[in-house]
């Protein structure tokens, strides 16, 4: 670490987390015709409810086109849902873990 680097800072994501980030928040404001722009929706943010302010539908939605993508498949009766959904983030994490395509 360097010498001027504050112990609290958070390391910065590796380069292809970000890309995939950037990449999952521009399908999800396509799928769903947001009124918000891919840069706009912050990582950490919530997706359901409060944050992006998404419903059930929505990350529905989502699921489907995540799952066409990037071959992963997701079930609604999941109980990893609630932590997939949590936020960008959780969901980019996901998505990099389990990926087929």
């Amino acid at each position: 670490m360097p010498d001027n680097a504050s112990p609290v800072r958070q390391p910065a994501p590796p380069a292809s987390s970000t890309a995939l980030e950037r990449e999952v928040a521009d399908l999800i404001v396509q799928a769903l015709n947001l009124d918000v722009t891919a840069a706009e929706i912050t990582p950490d943010a919530p997706l359901y409810g409060e944050g992006l302010g998404l419903d059930s539908i929505d990350i529905l939605e989502i699921a489907l086109v995540v799952s066409k993508h990037y071959g992963i498949q997701l079930r609604a009766d999941s109980e990893e849902n609630e932590h997939i959904f949590r936020s960008l983030r959780h969901l980019v994490d996901y998505i990099a873990a389990h990926r087929t395509k």
